[in-house]
């Protein structure tokens, strides 16, 4: 415990994974939030008309691919491509599992607003499963839809012989983690594999199903991507990212709706709409790192100038512990396990330096400062 520290500046916390300080005791996040106020943003705008414009479709195809759930990000990055560059991107969803009404309305509203949009639905019991072996040998609650948001991406990209693939903003660079890539705006399935996935499925894992039932688990293999050109860039990396502007965008443009209160664990409620486990994701990072989902929304705000550290601290004391109770039944349900069960999972994977149980639930030893 004499160890754990927070950013001076922002409330990032050492013990989350790839995090560096500086001399002043503020993190990368922090420390690249002050670099990109002389960043020369108009350099790195160039640099975008150029790729467009290398990838623009000649004969009224489809230019790129945008991974869009409907909410903030993915909305006013088709947005920007469309109505501000003249591209034509093809949209493609990743249905989630548990599935929210209102990021169903979200999505529904944002093809509604024009956008060509693909919706992919892995197979349900293979999710579930791959899913449920996430949660109960990584802590990793959605383990097997993120695979997909990255692999299903790139074969629907593959395709449709499309070359360009939009994500949204470079989480290692712009939250707090490795930051190799924050001048370069393009990366590869390789770094996704170490970064995104610390090497991927395990043979572990993928004994237990056919190849068939993988295809939206798979990268692609060499043979696949010979003679194809596949290009993947961060929209981060061209523009300085702000998801509170990216939420105004989407909400003007594409129909995006917010909850009438703050999210489970955080005092924000533009964003992560669309899924029931993404609480229970978040709940586990808690547990594992002891940062929560209203750390992360915090350090955004501070970073953009939206909250002082003081208030911050204040807010993360408040959520950043839910109360999960309500919704065990529905994951209970959705892993088919026990209560018993799912606890054993929660007590395995609590960092013993950083909780202590009480009363059957997780307590911080600590306290941020």
């Amino acid at each position: 415990m004499s160890e754990v520290f927070w950013c001076s500046n922002c409330l990032n916390m050492s013990t989350r994974p790839r995090i560096q300080f500086d001399e002043r005791g503020w993190c990368n996040a922090c420390q690249w939030s002050e670099e990109k106020k002389t960043l020369n943003w108009g350099k790195r705008q160039e640099e975008l008309k150029i790729l467009l414009g290398k990838y623009r479709s000649t004969n009224g195809g489809f230019d790129c691919v945008v991974p869009c759930s409907g909410g903030k990000d993915g909305s006013s990055i088709a947005y920007r491509l469309k109505h501000i560059y003249g591209m034509n991107p093809l949209c493609v969803t990743i249905a989630p599992p548990l599935t929210l009404e209102l990021g169903d309305e979200n999505l529904k509203n944002f093809i509604h607003s024009g956008y060509n949009h693909i919706h992919v639905h892995p197979d349900d019991e293979v999710m579930r499963k791959l899913n449920r072996l996430g949660f109960m040998e990584k802590g990793f609650p959605y383990y097997g839809w993120l695979e997909t948001i990255k692999k299903a991406v790139i074969r629907v990209a593959l395709n449709f012989d499309i070359s360009l693939i939009f994500y949204g903003e470079d989480g290692e660079v712009e939250y707090g983690g490795s930051t190799e890539t924050k001048h370069q705006a393009s990366y590869d399935i390789e770094y996704m594999k170490r970064i995104y996935f610390e090497g991927g499925l395990s043979d572990e894992i993928t004994n237990q199903f056919s190849k068939n039932d993988l295809y939206w688990w798979k990268f692609p293999v060499e043979s696949e991507l010979k003679d194809k050109e596949l290009t993947c860039v961060h929209w981060s990396y061209f523009e300085n990212w702000d998801p509170y502007q990216n939420y105004l965008i989407a909400k003007e443009h594409c129909g995006l709706k917010e909850q009438d209160e703050g999210n489970a664990g955080t005092f924000t409620n533009f964003s992560q709409n669309d899924q029931a486990l993404y609480m229970l994701h978040t709940y586990l990072m808690y547990l594992k790192f002891g940062f929560g989902r209203a750390t992360q929304d915090a350090g955004i705000e501070i970073r953009r100038g939206a909250l002082t550290r003081e208030q911050a601290i204040h807010l993360v004391r408040m959520y950043d512990n839910p109360d999960l109770e309500e919704c065990i039944p529905t994951y209970l349900e959705y892993y088919q396990i026990t209560r018993a069960e799912f606890d054993a999972v929660l007590d395995r994977w609590a960092n013993k330096d950083l909780f202590e149980l009480i009363d059957g639930r997780w307590m911080p030893k600590y306290e941020v400062v």
